[in-house]
């Protein structure tokens, strides 16, 4: 439920505070007065529309699904606007976008526009008549939770033989980009840590010469031993620093030492780094190298062996869908049964809003996971997309009622746009019946033209305007009357439509 809506510097509006209640909260007031600039407001926060506020914000009290986005979901849910000299949005004081906004609000929220007609998607349709055939048939649930695994299943099996149908085109292709691999690699025959021992090495034999020749300078040192001991000793002074110095200098000199590396033939050395460096610079590294071979060889043993596994998917593919047809063939059954429940039902519907009546079928389509079922509904003959607005929001409201009536469930806010504009009394009490019985599942939010939905409010709201500034007040009873009897008359105001008024508020003189 939204529970409260504050806007502020939004067109004809300073300001305005309102707080909400459950059921149908009906907004009137004269042409010009900003009823529709108060609506715009409310659908503009939650993304429905781009509006000139510089602030505002509504509370909500459902608990909206915002993991994805990184926002936590709390009791009250702020959602808000703010514009400077760009519009930015917010929930729970976090940032989003408008889009992911919309679509975070449309779940708890439907705005329905004149010519919207989305209540009528296939598969919305299918729930209605799947809750008739569940209401029949208990069973019928378990059949649908049948059917839709085995459709992912049916799905996955043919993700995978399109694969290999799309593999085998280029079969041949991939055998020999495969066997290049593994043969570049296999004659290299790389081991792991190899490459490096080898760097290793070349930068060893590099300096061998060098280092020798300055050895070889440097062991006349060994010569002068005893010729500085024996000077060491005459002196006076102890030479055990000395000797000491030397003895790890002769440790330091025995571990230079070249005999692991011999016998080695440098330019064998050279070729095999070389050899290796090509896999690195290709793969990244030798390790890498040796994954690919690994992968590449499983590649070509799968390519091999591909037709064996083509056959098995084609017959395991072959199975399911006979599964799935099958299944798919009861549940139309099933629903084609409902096809006659849920037209009498909708149609009552439609008779109370003084609408013709709507002809139901149920025709076929390419299977998916909903079925092969496609239900079309046509008012006398006429497309939906060719009704008029008035048509459609009767046709709508008497969709909403009948799926409210059928799976007793409903649950959100309805934002009605000017729903019975242009709409004779009677037409205009039959639909305020029809939103007060959505009323006990929807909270309704309704710019009302007539007296007649506006007296079945559990909540009036007017709007006015004094100069270039509008107000909104909910209105208690004795306001509700004047307000209807305006309505009623106009600005003269006669005894007749006061009357009139409180009748409509079954409100006894």
């Amino acid at each position: 439920m939204i529970n409260r809506l504050f806007l502020k510097d939004h067109l004809s509006f300073e300001e305005a505070n309102l707080v909400f209640g459950s059921g149908l909260s009906v907004f009137t007031g004269v042409s010009g007065a900003g009823k529709s600039v108060l609506m715009d407001a409310l659908l503009g926060v939650f993304g429905f529309k781009d509006i000139d506020a510089r602030l505002v914000e509504a509370d909500c009290l459902y608990e909206f699904d915002m993991g994805e986005y990184g926002i936590e979901s709390s009791d009250i849910n702020t959602f808000k606007l703010l514009k400077d000299k760009s519009a930015r949005y917010f929930i729970n004081n976090q940032s989003i976008s408008k889009k992911n906004l919309a679509k975070i609000a449309s779940l708890h929220l439907k705005y329905l526009s004149a010519k919207e007609i989305s209540e009528f998607e296939n598969t919305r349709l299918l729930n209605v008549l799947d809750t008739l055939a569940m209401k029949k048939n208990p069973k019928f649930g378990d059949i649908l939770a049948k059917f839709r695994a085995k459709f992912d299943e049916f799905s996955s099996v043919k993700k995978e033989l399109e694969k290999i149908n799309e593999d085998e085109k280029k079969i041949e292709e991939l055998k020999e980009f495969a066997s290049f691999e593994i043969n570049k690699i296999s004659n290299i025959n790389p081991k792991e840590g190899e490459f490096d021992e080898l760097i290793a090495i070349k930068k060893k034999l590099s300096k061998k010469d060098k280092i020798e020749e300055a050895w070889g300078k440097a062991d006349a040192i060994f010569a002068y031993e005893k010729a500085v001991m024996d000077a060491l000793h005459i002196s006076d002074i102890d030479a055990g620093f000395f000797s000491d110095a030397l003895n790890e200098l002769k440790v330091a000199r025995s571990s230079v030492s070249f005999e692991d590396i011999e016998d080695m033939d440098i330019e064998k050395i050279l070729d095999r780094i070389e050899a290796l460096n090509s896999l690195v610079k290709r793969y990244g590294s030798i390790k890498e190298a040796l994954g690919v071979l690994e992968t590449r060889k499983n590649e070509l043993a799968r390519y091999e062996k591909i037709e064996f596994e083509k056959h098995d998917l084609e017959n395991k593919f072959a199975k399911i869908k006979d599964e799935i047809e099958a299944l798919g063939a009861q549940i139309s059954a099933s629903r084609s049964e409902q096809i006659a429940k849920f037209s009498t039902i909708l149609n009552e519907y439609l008779a109370n809003l003084y609408m013709s009546k709507v002809s139901v079928s149920l025709n076929q389509k390419e299977l998916d996971s909903s079925g092969s079922d496609d239900v079309c509904l046509s008012l006398d003959s006429a497309n939906l997309k060719n009704l008029s607005s008035g048509e459609i929001n009767r046709l709508r409201l008497a969709f909403i009622a009948s799926e409210v009536s059928i799976t007793e469930f409903g649950n959100g806010v309805l934002i009605l746009d000017e729903i019975d504009a242009n709409l004779s009394g009677k037409e205009a009490m039959s639909i305020a019946n029809v939103l007060l019985e959505l009323a006990c599942f929807y909270q309704i939010f309704a710019i009302s033209h007539q007296p007649q939905l506006s007296s079945k409010a559990h909540h009036h709201f007017l709007v006015e305007k004094n100069g270039n500034k509008s107000s909104v007040k909910e209105l208690d009873i004795n306001e509700r009357i004047l307000e209807l009897s305006r309505m009623i008359s106009g600005e003269v105001i006669t005894q007749e439509a006061r009357q009139f008024a409180k009748k409509l508020l079954c409100i006894k003189d």
